[in-house]
């Protein structure tokens, strides 16, 4: 169960890192605002600094889940990177599906997009929980 909740860790770190991305970097191409519901060109101009914040917010999201991942795979016989890496993954994989449940009670059209950001950290809390419980 360890090796799998390492890998939905990632797996929600990988997501998150192309969220980022498109929150970012490519925020003002049509594609991308199209695809979160923004309206015209001008508003996705007005809303790119909060955009490139949250964007951020997901990236740093995903690094400490690699960084918790690998402190878990990379030191398995030591205990102080071992509970340094769980924290990680239990506080972002956390945080992102904390973030996932604010979005589907935004309203029914976002529950598509919460369902795609909850799952793979839901299955890492869940699996790596159940891992430590043995």
């Amino acid at each position: 169960m360890i090796l799998a909740s390492l890998f939905f860790a990632l797996l929600a770190g990988a997501l998150h890192v192309y969220i980022f991305t498109m929150e970012s970097v490519t925020w003002t191409r049509p594609a991308t605002w199209k695809r979160f519901g923004v309206a015209t060109q001008a508003d996705a101009e007005t809303t790119r600094p909060l955009a490139y914040n949250q964007g951020f917010y997901n990236l740093f999201l995903a690094l400490g889940a690699f960084v918790g991942a690998g402190f878990v795979a990379l030191a398995p016989e030591d205990p102080v990177l071992a509970t340094a890496g769980w924290t990680l993954i239990f506080s972002c994989c956390g945080s992102m599906l904390l973030a996932a449940l604010v979005l589907a009670l935004t309203g029914r059209k976002y529950l598509r997009a919460a369902a795609t950001q909850g799952a793979t950290p839901l299955l890492a809390v869940a699996l790596g929980a159940a891992a430590l419980a043995v």
